[in-house]
């Protein structure tokens, strides 16, 4: 499909019962979240992902990639697929532009959400965010990624995944990440650092399950899922012992059961 300013986004639209749509983590794609597609699609559920623009199948605009923008893109997939009652489900990056879509669109089209290992509610320092990480360790991040993003790739894959985790699954991640555009990557981390969803946190008035790992080493439980649960009214927060950052890949039948039990 095509947005209003012209990028082309790769969408996926199986099935045809009640929607799911997953929005993927940073620096990856909607396959990120296969594990799921497979499963839901099987339960009789229709099946609704995208990559993100500058990411797998999508065009790579120069520009688009703050969290507004990004908003919107999901409100236009919604638009396009001609989606409601769905339950959107989130990892990481993703769970961020659910949160923003639904303060600037709001929730008719929604029933509920799923937000997975959330790098909300605000990564940044700032004097009244002293939970947040100064930005300068980002910038020194983002300096180590202009030189060699795909050693970067290789050093952190690890945690991302559990100990027990195969090779083979390690291996599908970190070619996944390191096919993506630096780019966009640098534009959509920019944005997931700096974006502030406290106030947005609170408006939203849909159900919402978080869960997240204990040992996510990518966005640390005290600093993300728990404050996100605790912002937003009435959520369920359903923490996982000792899961790490890519918990949808590394506990696929609890993720899948929870996931299930919370839509009915």
């Amino acid at each position: 499909m095509k947005t209003r300013d012209g990028t082309e986004l790769f969408v996926k639209d199986w099935g045809t019962g009640e929607p799911m749509v997953f929005v993927h983590s940073w620096a990856l794609t909607n396959d990120i979240w296969q594990y799921q597609h497979a499963h839901f699609l099987a339960q009789g559920r229709r099946v609704v992902a995208f990559d993100r623009r500058g990411h797998g199948r999508s065009a790579q605009p120069g520009d688009g990639y703050d969290m507004d923008r990004l908003a919107d893109d999901l409100d236009e997939v919604l638009q396009d697929r001609g989606v409601t009652n769905a339950t959107l489900i989130g990892h990481s990056m993703g769970c961020a532009e659910i949160i923003r879509y639904l303060a600037r669109h709001g929730s008719a089209r929604i029933a509920r959400v799923v937000l997975a290992a959330p790098t909300t509610p605000f990564l940044l320092h700032t004097p009244d965010n002293p939970m947040g990480v100064p930005r300068a360790r980002f910038e020194a991040q983002w300096s180590e990624w202009r030189k060699d993003f795909a050693r970067w790739i290789r050093d952190n894959a690890r945690p991302f995944f559990a100990p027990d985790t195969s090779n083979a699954i390690v291996d599908w991640g970190v070619t996944m990440m390191a096919s993506q555009s630096l780019h966009p990557v640098l534009a959509c981390s920019e944005a997931m650092v700096t974006s502030d969803l406290r106030a947005d946190c609170a408006r939203i008035d849909v159900p919402v399950l978080v869960i997240h790992g204990t040992a996510d080493a990518s966005a640390p439980i005290a600093l993300t899922g728990k404050r996100t649960a605790e912002l937003i009214p009435g959520a369920r927060f359903q923490v996982y012992d000792g899961a790490p950052h890519g918990l949808m890949v590394t506990h696929v039948e609890r993720v899948n059961a929870d996931i299930t039990a919370f839509c009915g």
